[in-house]
This record gives structure tokens, C-alpha cells and sequence, in this order.
């Protein structure tokens, strides 16, 4: 078992490769160097740092995000993390389950009612690094497909990226006669505990819930430190569904059980001038926290339904941001054709084109301020 295995703990929709930060940072960065992630995401820049030794800042507006990272940068053990399961299997009642046609279809009674014994508890206290651990262990088996041999997931079949919409599921699952399995949550839990934790180095990652146009939320844990790399993959324009995405996972940390299409301290997609302005600010805040000559790299790309060029609209966003363009690479499409959910899609899109975007730091944003 490699100790990458825990980058795949809870798949996102949209998501960069784990090689994608390791890469830049194994080949260029040094000991001792601290690395930012403003749009954090599934938590894989962090990720890279952790195996690479180097200290890190995640931050990101979906509480869902964070606690996929905080999975990630805990140390733990697998017998640490099976008893935090037992005893809140043995001892937690659940006093929240869900009802309606689509939590019938989407899980057995049994397994719901061990879903909300989790959920509660962690409501109550989610500090310790076996609550954490386990957290994102439940996170990345809610839903997914049926598997062939034994379950991995706890869900009737779904995608694993994202939580599908309760009418369409419903109707999914009635067309294809598929009813929800009475699964063992816990040998589900212990299969994954012992893929995902085994002995891992300590820490020095730091997640945070938040806003990263706000410049309080990106300021380093020790003060008068500063960031000398920054890795990320802001929001694509036009796509504002993460939460309804990830909807069964953010009812799980603590949202509501119906799908939540209200931006919450999203980027603002309204125009693309507005959008680039969001952006710009991120990048404002990001450069008063970095020093001089921090290397920036952006991995951005575009949705099929917006007629926008996503490069033009990435290089108005480094605009009087305190960060120059080096250079622009073509880091092809999204997921290059392993788009596994669109198994559960009505229809198919086509990816588009993604580019890496380097730019560094310098001292002319002082200018700006």
C-alpha cells in the first residue's frame, strides 16, 4: 500500500491529478517552503506537501471540501479510527433520519440509521484525528456504485464523484428495479480504514473553512511567515454547483437533507468581468501573504456551455493582481476521457481544454495597495 492511497479517499466531479502539485513541488521546491491553496477543493495540493514534508494553508468556501483536506493532513491509526466507529455505532441514537421516496431508495433503513448516528456525533465533536479520519472515510463511501464482489459503498448505485438529483435518482433506480443493499457500514469502514491510514508522517497542513476574497482567511499560522508557493484550481466560470453537487456529502457534515442551489461565498459568475474581478482579488490577497518571487501555477479550463475564452479570461484576472505570467502550458482536457460519471448522465459533455498558468510574485504590488 503506497502512501498515496489517501489522495483518493473521497473523489470530487472535478478534481487534478495528485501528480499534478507533486510534480512541481518534488522538482522545484525546497525544505522548509510553504505552499497555499485558495480553492482547495479535495484537498490534493495540501496532499502533496504532506508527502513532500512542507507545510501548507487549504482553504475553501464548501464545508465538504474541508473535511475531505482535513482527512488528509490528520495522523492516525486504523485501530484508532475502528474504535471512534464502534463506540459511536454502539452508543450514539439517531435522532435525525431523513425521510421521503429518495432516502428509501438511496439507502436501507439500517444503513441510514448508522449514517445519522455518525453524522450527529460528529456535529457534536469532529476535533479528533480518528473523528476526522473517519469522517472522510464515511464521506467517500456515502455513495458510489455496486460493486461485483463485496461493498464499497453504502449507497443504492450512484456515481462516487457526485450525489445525483432525488427525482432523477428515483426514477433511476425504479426503472432498473434497483433497491438499496442492507450493507455492513462498518466492514466498509474498516476495508477502507486500512487502505487509506496506514502509518503516515506527520503533519504541518492547516485547512480552513472560508472566503479567500476575505485577506484574513489566507493569512499563515505563524505569524510574519510567508507563502512561497501557491498551487490551485479556482471555480471554472459558469460552474456554481458544487454544494448541489455535493449535496448527500453536505448533508452529512451538517447540511440540510434537500439539495441547496444558494451560493454561499462563491466567486461571482454573473458576468465575466465580474468573475475575473473575484479572481483578481483572490489574487491580491494570495500576494500580500506570499514573498517576493513565490511562484504561483493556476490550472484552469472552461465548461462547454459558456462561450467564453477561459485563457483571455485567467490572464484579465493576473491583471494588476501583484503576479506576472511566466508562462501558459496546455495541460489537455479534463480527465481525458475517464469521466466516470457519466455512467448516471442523461447527456454527455465534451471537456474542454485546460491550461497551467505559471506566474511569480513581485515587488510592484506594493504599488497597488
Amino acid at each position: 500500500m503506497t502512501q498515496t492511497a489517501l489522495n483518493a479517499i473521497c473523489p470530487y466531479f472535478t478534481m487534478f491529478p495528485l501528480d499534478f502539485p507533486l510534480n512541481i513541488l518534488k522538482q522545484r521546491a525546497r525544505k522548509g517552503e510553504h505552499v497555499l491553496d485558495p480553492f482547495c477543493g479535495r484537498g490534493t495540493t495540501s496532499f502533496a506537501a504532506r508527502l513532500l514534508g512542507l507545510s501548507s494553508l487549504s482553504v475553501d468556501s464548501s464545508p465538504v471540501a474541508t473535511a475531505i483536506t482535513a482527512s488528509k493532513l490528520v495522523a492516525t491509526t486504523v485501530d484508532d479510527v475502528l474504535s471512534e466507529a464502534r463506540q459511536i455505532l454502539t452508543e450514539v441514537k439517531p435522532h435525525q433520519v431523513p425521510t421521503g421516496e429518495f432516502w428509501q431508495w438511496a439507502y436501507h433503513s439500517s444503513v441510514l440509521a448508522s449514517l445519522c448516528r455518525f453524522r450527529e456525533a460528529f456535529l457534536v465533536d469532529c476535533t479528533t484525528t480518528a473523528r476526522i479520519a473517519l469522517r472522510g472515510i464515511i464521506l467517500g463511501a456515502l455513495h458510489g456504485p455496486r460493486q461485483k464482489t463485496f461493498p464499497s459503498y453504502l449507497s443504492n448505485q450512484c456515481p462516487r464523484t457526485y450525489a445525483p438529483k432525488p427525482a432523477y435518482a428515483v426514477r433511476y433506480w425504479k426503472d432498473r428495479e434497483l433497491t438499496p443493499e442492507k450493507v455492513d457500514v462498518f466492514s466498509v469502514i474498516k476495508r477502507r480504514a486500512n487502505r487509506y491510514y496506514p502509518q503516515l508522517s506527520s503533519t504541518m497542513g492547516t485547512v480552513r473553512q472560508g472566503d479567500s476574497r476575505e485577506p484574513a482567511i489566507l493569512q499563515p499560522e505563524i505569524s510574519g511567515a510567508s507563502f512561497d508557493w501557491v498551487i490551485t484550481s479556482p471555480p471554472y466560470y459558469g460552474m456554481r454547483t458544487y454544494i448541489p453537487d455535493q449535496w448527500l456529502r453536505n448533508w452529512f457534515v451538517g447540511g440540510p437533507d434537500a439539495v441547496d442551489y444558494i451560493s454561499h461565498d462563491q466567486i461571482i459568475h454573473s458576468s465575466p468581468e465580474d468573475f475575473a474581478s473575484n479572481l483578481r482579488q483572490v489574487w491580491k490577497n494570495a500576494a500580500d501573504v506570499c514573498n517576493n518571487g513565490a511562484r504561483m501555477v493556476i490550472r484552469f479550463g472552461g465548461i462547454s456551455d459558456r462561450h467564453v475564452n477561459p485563457l483571455n479570461l485567467i490572464k484579465r484576472s493576473l491583471s494588476e493582481s501583484g503576479w506576472r505570467i511566466m508562462t501558459v502550458r496546455d495541460a489537455g482536457t479534463a480527465m481525458d476521457g475517464k469521466r466516470q460519471a457519466n455512467t448516471f448522465l442523461r447527456t454527455r459533455t465534451k471537456p474542454m481544454v485546460e491550461y497551467d498558468v505559471w506566474a511569480f510574485r513581485h515587488s510592484v504590488r506594493k504599488l497597488y495597495n
